[in-house]
C-alpha cells in the first residue's frame, strides 16, 4: 500500500511540476514578448504612454500574467524540493528558498509595472503634475521594473544552478539535463551582472538568456511530462 501511494504521489508531483513549469514559461514569454516589447518604447516616454493608453487591457493582462508566473513558481519550489530531496535534502531546500526569493522579488516588483496605470489615470490628485512629468515618471517606473526583473534573475539563476546539480546527481534524470539546467542558471547570472556593469552589452546577454534558458526550461518541462514513468520506477525502487 505504501509503495502504491508513493508511486501515485510521485506521479502527481511530476505531472503537476510539468504543468506549472509550462504555465511559468508561457506566462513569462507572453508578458515579455507580447506585452512589454510591444508597448514600451525605450527612451520615449510619450510614445510609451500613448501605447499604454491604447492597449490598456493588454497592459493589465501583462500584469496578471506575471502574477500568475510568480504564483506558479512558488508551487514549483515545493514540488522540486519533494522530487529531489532524496538526492540531497539540504541543496534541494536551498534551491527552493532561492526560487521563493525570486518569486517574492517579482511579486513586489510588479508594483513598478502597475504604477504607470495609476500615473496615467484621470485621478484629481494628479493634476499637480504636467503631462510630460507623468509620462516621464511612468517610463521611469517601467525601467525600474526591468531592473527589478534582472535582480530576481540572480535568485532564479542560483536556484537553477543548484537544481541542475541535483538533477545531474539523480539517477532518474539524464546528466545532460542537469548540465543544461545549470547552464540556464549561469546565463541568468551573466545577463544580470552584464546589464548592471556593462549595459552596452545587455542586448547580447539577453540573447544568451532567450536561447540557453528557454531551451533548458522547455526541455525540463517536457521531460517531466514524457519521462515521468521512468522517473517513478527509479524512485519507487529506491523506496
Amino acid at each position: 500500500m505504501k509503495t502504491i501511494q508513493t508511486k501515485n504521489t510521485i506521479k502527481t508531483n511530476a505531472r503537476t511540476a510539468g504543468v506549472l513549469y509550462l504555465i511559468v514559461i508561457l506566462a513569462g514569454l507572453f508578458s515579455e514578448l507580447f506585452v512589454r516589447s510591444g508597448i514600451i518604447v525605450p527612451g520615449d516616454a510619450m510614445a510609451t504612454a500613448e501605447k499604454i493608453a491604447k492597449n490598456e487591457l493588454l497592459f493589465r493582462f501583462g500584469f496578471i500574467s506575471d502574477l500568475i508566473m510568480a504564483i506558479s513558481d512558488v508551487g514549483l519550489a515545493l514540488l522540486f524540493y519533494l522530487l529531489l530531496k532524496s538526492v540531497n535534502q539540504g541543496i534541494s531546500l536551498l534551491a527552493a528558498f532561492f526560487r521563493l526569493a525570486q518569486a517574492t522579488v517579482i511579486g513586489i516588483n510588479l508594483l513598478n509595472y502597475y504604477l504607470p496605470l495609476l500615473l496615467l489615470g484621470d485621478d484629481f490628485y494628479l493634476n499637480s503634475f504636467s503631462g510630460e512629468q507623468l509620462n516621464s515618471l511612468s517610463l521611469l517606473f517601467l525601467n525600474a521594473h526591468s531592473y527589478g526583473y534582472l535582480i530576481s534573475g540572480v535568485f532564479f539563476g542560483i536556484s537553477c544552478i543548484l537544481l541542475g546539480i541535483l538533477i545531474f546527481k539523480a539517477e532518474y534524470f539524464p546528466k545532460w539535463l542537469g548540465i543544461l539546467v545549470s547552464s540556464a542558471g549561469i546565463s541568468y547570472l551573466i545577463d544580470c551582472f552584464v546589464s548592471f556593469l556593462f549595459p552596452e552589452l545587455s542586448s547580447t546577454s539577453e540573447i544568451l538568456v532567450m536561447t540557453v534558458a528557454v531551451v533548458s526550461e522547455l526541455t525540463l518541462c517536457l521531460f517531466l511530462f514524457l519521462k515521468r514513468r521512468k522517473f517513478e520506477k527509479h524512485r519507487c525502487g529506491n523506496d
